[in-house]
């Protein structure tokens, strides 16, 4: 019986671990999905902000974790690939997501200007990010600067989107296929009251971390046990299930009918993986993550900006239908994630 105690641990039981924790993450975001759902319309904040804010916060908790774990125990790229690469992961979700409706392309009918000043919300963190990479290495406390300004960005630009929620100067084009963002009364959890709905979000929330958790350790275990680089194995394998829970809530989002809550999810989990890297930050004692990043990790950064960038485009042009039942971006960011799985892995 091997000592699950101290790592590495062998490698069947890290593929176990992975799967396991893949089976939780799974379970617990269909989950999310009709509980955030109702809560967005009970807070009256709508599916797009909800998703950014809360659905990022919950479904990005098992990053955060990764993140800090691998960073703590002075794995930095491993924790900084983590975050880069899920983002790629989970953007490609929604060209996974599009399959699922069938009707005309997900980014027409979710047309929302919340999301797409999320998405320049996400490129703006994203660069910043890269930057940091470039400027002299400067630590107070053992915290790079650029830790404070993500921080102060990510909040700066919340308030931003909110108040153009408010008071609208721009907005798409109603067509037959557009689903506005409006409460669903079918919902069978509208029913329960907000303090309900809040404690399921948060139980089921915790349930998804503490996957995350698990998986970082498994990861761990899997670069001293296998020689695999850990920017492939953060990137790909640790960013692959650190996608799950944003992919798995926009199908289930999707299924419901709630499109615009399915592109929010995804942007929101992105947006707080970018933040995953302040909370590496503070954790990695050795210096700044950000001067961690080697040429996988700054790989997997500047495949995440193209990525967002040609969602942002898909959500400006609004196809109603594209190449292969897909919108062009939903081909692209499936074509620019696999180039990059592969690349990383030679």
């Amino acid at each position: 019986m091997p000592d699950l105690t101290t790592l590495p641990w062998p490698l069947p039981v890290s593929a176990a671990v992975f799967v396991l924790a893949g089976a939780i993450t799974v379970a617990g975001s269909v989950r999310l999905a009709g509980v955030g759902d109702a809560l967005a319309d009970k807070t009256g904040w709508g599916e797009a902000l909800f998703g950014v804010v809360f659905f990022g916060l919950v479904t990005g908790l098992s990053g955060i974790i990764m993140t800090v774990v691998a960073a703590g125990s002075g794995q930095a790229s491993l924790g900084y690939s983590n975050a880069v690469g899920g983002i790629a992961a989970q953007t490609t979700a929604v060209a996974v997501a599009d399959a699922f409706h069938r009707r005309v392309n997900l980014e027409h009918a979710a047309a929302s200007l919340s999301n797409l000043l999320s998405g320049c919300l996400l490129i703006s963190l994203l660069a910043l990010a890269l930057l940091a990479t470039y400027i002299p290495e400067t630590t107070i406390a053992g915290v790079n600067p650029m830790s404070a300004i993500l921080v102060a960005a990510y909040v700066g630009g919340l308030v931003l989107i909110r108040r153009a929620g408010a008071q609208p100067m721009w907005q798409a084009i109603a067509t037959a296929e557009t689903r506005p963002d409006v409460p669903h009364n079918d919902n069978i959890l509208n029913q329960r009251s907000p303090g309900w709905l809040w404690t399921n979000f948060a139980v089921v929330g915790l349930l998804v971390a503490a996957g995350g958790w698990l998986v970082a350790l498994a990861a761990e275990s899997v670069v001293e046990t296998t020689g695999l680089t850990a920017g492939f194995v953060g990137a790909v394998l640790m960013g692959a299930v650190n996608a799950l829970p944003e992919t798995v809530t926009a199908i289930a989002a999707v299924r419901r009918g709630a499109v615009t809550l399915a592109i929010a999810a995804v942007l929101g989990g992105n947006i707080l993986d970018v933040l995953t890297l302040v909370a590496g930050d503070v954790a990695y004692r050795q210096g700044s993550i950000y001067h961690a990043a080697g040429e996988q990790e700054l790989l997997a950064t500047t495949t995440s900006l193209f990525m967002t960038a040609t969602l942002l485009g898909g959500l400006l042009i609004r196809q109603t239908c594209g190449w292969g039942r897909l919108g062009f971006e939903g081909v692209l960011l499936l074509a620019s994630y696999a180039a990059m799985t592969v690349i990383l892995a030679l």
